[in-house]
């Protein structure tokens, strides 16, 4: 077989991508019909800048879940064929074995593995981590900063102080401390992990219960529910301990998870304590005062929804941040395992021969500046509809 052109290769990436561009065809054409009644996610399709970056998003986060379901790649991303060393885009296969893909369509990299397998593979490196890490985040800097704003006086002394020395630290140094293998060894992650992890069901708990305080049937349903799936998801997560097995992490992306979150969460608390503060001084938080309602209602059920605009857009962008510090911790070889094909090991692995082979370290690092890029775009779109409210 001969090599196949620029032409062929693109067409060729496009049709492998076919159920990318069916899920991003549903999914813009449903938001358009139904945009009026989407809220702020609506008026995001009025943005051209939030539509261009919602796609590039959407784009890789569509990429990275077919990946996973082998409905993308061309071949194993880790799996390493013969004689596909280094070889440029569009090298066909020597021997293919029947059924096989018979091309590498973005070249092959110094394992003689797939870049454009790697590639996609990398879309879910990201996608599994970097959102669920962000929102983990905000859960523990909501929970923290609401009631350092609303209370104040030495409770938000302290909490200011504790969130003002984790960022004294240059935050890639603390990263790559965090997930160093000497602290790994003392078990220091698994401890944090165990204090991190419980803000999510705390959150949850306090919020159900000031919402349906006077609805017992509804709190104690809700309640339950947030309690058992919590504290399974808890010990699984955390303490890889699920007494069905079903739910387990691997330790190296316990590692990288809660660095993610321990990093954030002093900035989500800073920004949630700021906002708090001035929202706190309305008409409406007096109101609710007057009406006898409990504190933690009011935290989150009247000073919460009002600062959604910008905590949105926030979480967009420091999904983009979180997005950067992992290729980082990757190009570094730290956190993910040696064989992992995030796209920061594998630009990494690519730039060691970079002047002679150009394609296995681009590929990833235009991933990573398209989905990042998105991500900004998305948060400039949100910020302006948000100021229109």
């Amino acid at each position: 077989m001969e090599p196949l052109s620029t032409l062929e290769i693109l067409t060729r990436l496009a049709i492998q991508l076919v159920p990318v561009w069916i899920a991003l065809a549903v999914l813009f054409a449903l938001s358009f019909a139904f945009k009026r009644r989407l809220g702020l996610y609506g008026k995001l399709f009025d943005s051209p800048i939030g539509m261009i970056g919602f796609a590039l998003v959407m784009f890789w986060v569509f990429t990275g879940v077919f990946g996973a379901m082998g409905l993308v790649e061309t071949h194993d991303p880790l799996a390493q064929i013969p004689g596909m060393k280094n070889e440029p885009p569009g090298t066909p296969l020597r021997s293919p074995d029947e059924g096989q893909y018979p091309y590498f369509l973005l070249g092959g990299d110094n394992l003689a593995r797939d870049v454009f397998s790697r590639m996609v593979a990398g879309a879910w490196e990201v996608i599994k981590i970097a959102p669920f890490a962000t929102l983990f985040a905000f859960m523990v800097g909501i929970t923290l900063g609401l009631p350092a704003a609303y209370y104040g006086k030495r409770l938000d002394v302290i909490l200011s102080f504790l969130a003002n020395l984790i960022l004294a630290f240059p935050v890639i140094l603390l990263f790559y401390l965090l997930v160093t293998p000497e602290i790994v060894a003392t078990g220091i992650p698994v401890y944090m992990a165990a204090v991190l992890f419980v803000f999510p069901i705390v959150f949850l708990v306090i919020l159900f219960n000031s919402r349906y305080f006077t609805q017992p049937g509804k709190r104690a349903l809700y309640l339950g529910l947030t309690l058992v799936i919590g504290l399974w998801l808890y010990l699984g997560i955390a303490w890889n301990a699920d007494p069905l097995g079903i739910i387990s992490f691997p330790p190296n992306l316990l590692v990288v998870f809660v660095a993610v979150v321990f990093v954030n969460s002093p900035t989500v608390f800073r920004i949630v304590r700021g906002i708090a503060m001035d929202i706190k001084t309305r008409d409406y938080v007096a109101a609710a005062q007057t009406r006898g309602e409990g504190p933690w209602y009011i935290m989150l059920w009247e000073i919460l929804p009002n600062a959604r605009g910008p905590l949105i857009v926030d979480f967009c962008l420091r999904i983009g941040y979180t997005t950067i510090l992992l290729g980082t911790l990757g190009f570094f070889g730290l956190g993910l395992s040696p064989e992992s094909p995030d796209w920061g090991s594998t630009i990494n692995e690519g730039r060691k021969l970079l002047a002679i082979y150009l394609h296995p370290a681009v590929a990833p690092a235009l991933a990573l500046l398209s989905l990042v890029l998105g991500l900004n775009l998305l948060a400039d779109g949100l910020r302006e509809e948000s100021l229109r409210d």
